[in-house]
């Protein structure tokens, strides 16, 4: 489908609540694409301020919302609910694929209940730490920003634990407010250099352990955190990289590219 003001091919369109208009992801807002409900879509922000729990889209997106209130990083009970029952999904998600690979192979070592543990505590506190990496992020600029669950997300992870391939994505990081160009690709950069971070320091504590079962299981986290990065910079839909791409293609490619060749270098390692 074409944007409605640019007429670019969009294949995943973001539908405007207000005029019902189907847009990019450049034209969403009610202000860029001169929204013929303008008026009522302004009104609305007050509603959204005062109330700004009652956010439930369960796209990451960049919407209508809160107030700016510059560098104040906050959470809510409600959030940290959220938290917990993706960390304990993680965690799941984190013993499955060493039990997997203790009774059924596919690694070049032997997982034991310790490599487990550690492994699951490594990728729950990754992917954890990418969300957060966005809320710091986008509540340093203004904007509201709280982790939660999505119901198909939930559904995939938990049912994931129990299959040999892996669908982990139990919630995302919503936010609203109005961000301009700029605070959109440093709030998209966050979650992919977060990643990029992760992986470079497990992999130089792993070649640091090598040739330990230890050094062995810390390669597989690094390639995970690697092709996390690589995953949410490709420039599609609502991932990271499309955000980045969109705004500036230079940036797009100093990140994208470093963490396609430390996801290949990882992948050889396990």
């Amino acid at each position: 489908m074409k944007c409605q003001v640019c007429n670019q091919e969009t294949l995943l369109p973001f539908r405007c609540p207000f005029c019902g208009g189907q847009f990019c992801s450049t034209h969403r807002l009610p202000e860029n694409h001169k929204c013929s409900r303008i008026d009522f879509a302004r009104s609305q922000r007050q509603e959204q301020v005062i109330t700004p729990q009652s956010y439930s889209s369960y796209q990451y997106s960049y919407n209508l919302g809160a107030p700016k209130r510059e560098g104040h990083i906050s959470s809510s009970p409600k959030e940290v609910k959220h938290i917990t029952v993706a960390a304990l999904l993680l965690v799941a998600i984190g013993f499955s694929i060493g039990l997997y690979g203790r009774y059924f192979g596919g690694f070049n070592f032997t997982w034991t209940w310790s490599l487990m543990a550690v492994f699951a505590a490594l990728i729950t506190v990754s992917m954890l730490f990418h969300e957060f990496a966005h809320k710091i992020m986008a509540q340093r600029n203004g904007l509201w920003a709280e982790f939660r669950l999505t119901t198909w997300g939930v559904v995939l992870t938990f049912v994931s634990i129990f299959l040999p391939f892996r669908m982990i994505s139990p919630g995302a990081m919503m936010i609203a407010g109005t961000p301009n160009g700029d605070e959109i690709v440093k709030i998209s950069l966050a979650g992919p250099l977060t990643n990029l971070i992760f992986s470079s320091a497990l992999l130089g504590l792993a070649f640091a352990l090598y040739p330990t079962p230890f050094a062995l299981m810390l390669f597989f986290a690094a390639y995970i955190n690697a092709f996390m990065a690589v995953f949410n910079l490709i420039p599609f839909g609502i991932l990271d990289g499309y955000k980045i791409f969109s705004f500036n293609k230079k940036i797009w490619a100093l990140m994208f590219i470093p963490s396609a060749i430390l996801a290949i270098v990882t992948f050889l390692y396990i």
